[in-house]
Formats: C-alpha cells, structure tokens, sequence
C-alpha cells in the first residue's frame, strides 16, 4: 500500500538551454547595470585636454559612490548606452519619462583639485537637447566649489584671492626661442612636446609641462623659454570666453568684460541658497544657470527681467555649481567656455588608469605599462 504518491502536476520542469542563456544575460545585465549606477563605471580619456596628468587612451574606473550614486533621470534607455545607439544616429533612450534629480549620501564633496567625471552642459543646447544623464561624459579637474569666489589672472587660478596650486602634470603653451638649430626628434617625444607651430626660421610654439620647459632652457640651442599668455584685457572674438561665448542672457548690450582664456573674472560660484542680484554686469553671467539648468522661464522686457512671469531684481539659486578646467589649460573647452557645472551634471570621481593605449605606438608598445593601476591625483 502506498501512502505518497508524487503529484505529477507539482513536478518542475527543467529549463531547457534557450531559457538557462536568457535568464543568465538578464542577470547579468542587471546586476552591471547596478554595478555601473551605484558603485563604479569604466571611462576612457578621449581627448587630450587633461595632459600630461591623463593621457588620450587612459582608461579609467570612476567611483559613483565617492559623491553619492545619481539616480538615473532617463530611466528607460538601451542598458551600456549614453544617447544613441552605437553607430547609428538613432537615440538609445525615451525622454517621454524623466525623473527628477535624486543624489545617494557620498563619502564626500567634490573638493578643489578633484579630477572629476560629469555631463556636457552645453548639450543642453540645439542641436542635441539632451537630458542632463544623456549628455556627453568628459572629464575635468574642479577649481573652485560652490561660495567661492574665482579668477584667473596671467594663467594662475586664484580662489578669494589667493593663488590655487597647479598641478605639476599639466600642460600650457610655451613661446621657445631656438638660435637656429633643430631639436633632435627624440627630445620632442621625451618631452611631450605636442601642437607644435612654427613662427619663423628660428622660433615656435609647443605645448609641454612646466617641468619639461624648464629643461629645455638647459638646451645650448635654446635661448630661451616663455609661457604664451594671453594679454589682460585683450579680448578673442573669434573664440571668445563665457559669458560672451553664450550671449543669449542679456540686459540691453553685453558688457564688454574684457576676459580671455588666461585672465578671468573674477565671478562667484553660485552655492544652493545664494541670492545673486540681477543687473546688467551679473545677468549675463548666471542667467544660462537660472534660465536652462534650474528649469525656469527667464524673459527680459527692456531693463526688467521676468522669471516665470514675475518681474525678478534677484534670484535665489536651487543647487550647487562648481568650476572645472583641463589640466591642458590651453587645449581644453571648460568652464571658461560654458561656465559653471551645475551638481545634477556630476558622473563621478576618477580614482585610477588600469589600462592605457598608445595608438599612435607600434603594435608591441602600444600599451603604456608605466601607467597601469596608476592613481589620480
């Protein structure tokens, strides 16, 4: 006599392979992808505007817990992608839904020096209008924090007016003045000598470090070498800096501010709670900030500004901004250029290379062995 008998109907089927793979890439595409928004992401350095102290071909991992992990705006986007679908122009993402702005506790605040990886805010403009989590990652080294107040002057950074350290490994253009004689071809890559334009028959331009300037004095040929710094007041109109770079924010005419890439300012960097008073000198320079990046609707009628439809004579400001710059400081579109970095466009923090690529090297020295596992300063 039996007294269990198996219940045919409870028996679970197996998995058949097809299923086992399917379940296995969900998996996995989950858990990378909690991976990547909450803990850490991999990044490579496409440009050279953060040389010497990144290279073009570093590959990075970028800590989203340092600053706290942003939750995603976009929600609903192609796992791995950033805005299209990869080699086409077809975007990866539905802007129909996006959350609001949410930031998990960090260990810390972005502090002065921090190399820093965040979102493009000028794609915020046409012809892209992406949302903030959609725009282009680069990477930058932040100078000034929200409160302060920040200059530049004959290339120096100077934060509440004192001087802020350089970092050792960047980079600016030199004026070198030679007596006639070639440099050997081996010293120009010794020295990472890069954008190098000949003035005449003895003279030319490079861009180096301070520490491999300072050695080619030590050159019998060379006769001297002078930072090329742009001259105080000196204004460029074909290339010029923020705000004339976005003169869309304006109360009559623009002033003339009389600011280049290497004498700015000086501006305060709005902090959360800051009340800026709106005039003709201040509006242009943080009505990009209260008009695109704090989502309000600025109008200007004569000398009068609106701010959702409420004539406005100051502005209290809903985030904190920061003010990155390359490294690379004449080689480098940053803060100079578009202005402050609003807190929602901040990715992450670059905590070290773990693989760098040399594609200009032959096949066997392609790889920069010196700066694998190699940690950001």
């Amino acid at each position: 006599m039996k007294f269990f008998t198996k219940d045919k109907s409870k028996v679970k089927k197996k998995k058949g392979p097809v299923r086992e793979w399917a379940d296995a890439i969900v998996f996995a595409v989950i858990a990378a992808t909690l991976i990547r928004t909450l803990f850490i992401e991999a990044y490579v350095i496409p440009s050279g505007s953060m040389e010497s102290s990144l290279l073009i071909g570093d590959y990075l991992f970028v800590s989203k817990v340092n600053y706290g992990a942003r939750m995603p705006i976009t929600p609903l986007a192609i796992p791995f992608t950033a805005h299209n679908i990869p080699y086409t122009d077809i975007k990866s993402y539905w802007s129909g839904l996006q959350l609001p702005y949410y930031r998990l506790p960090g260990f810390s605040d972005i502090k002065k020096g921090d190399v820093v990886v965040f979102n493009l805010p000028m794609e915020a403009d046409s012809p892209y209008y992406r949302p903030v989590d959609r725009r282009e990652n680069i990477i930058k080294r932040c100078q000034g924090t929200p409160g302060d107040t920040l200059s530049l002057a004959q290339a120096q950074v100077y934060i509440n007016g004192k001087p802020e350290l350089t970092s050792v490994t960047g980079e600016m253009t030199y004026v070198i003045k030679s007596d006639g004689n070639p440099i050997n071809p081996e010293l120009i890559n010794e020295l990472h000598l890069t954008d190098i334009a000949v003035i005449n028959n003895t003279d030319f331009k490079a861009n180096t470090t301070v520490a491999s300037a300072n050695k080619l004095k030590g050159f019998s040929n060379i006769k001297s070498v002078t930072p090329d710094v742009a001259i105080k007041g000196l204004v460029d109109d074909l290339n010029p800096v923020y705000p004339l770079s976005h003169p869309d924010y304006k109360i009559g005419a623009m002033p003339r501010y009389g600011w280049n890439v290497d004498n700015f300012g000086p501006v305060i960097i709005p902090k959360k709670g800051w009340t800026v008073k709106l005039d003709s000198l201040t509006f242009p320079i943080y009505g990009r900030a209260i008009a695109i990046y704090e989502h309000n609707t600025v109008k200007v009628v004569g000398n009068d500004v609106f701010i959702n439809g409420k004539k406005a004579d100051t502005y209290t400001f809903k985030m904190n901004y920061y003010w990155m710059m390359g490294d690379n400081r004449h080689n480098s579109t940053d803060s100079r250029y578009w202005g402050f970095l609003p807190e929602d466009h901040v990715v992450g923090k670059a905590l070290f290379t773990w693989l760098s690529v040399d594609s200009t090297a032959s096949f066997v020295n392609k790889i920069r062995w010196n700066r694998l596992f190699r940690g950001i300063h």
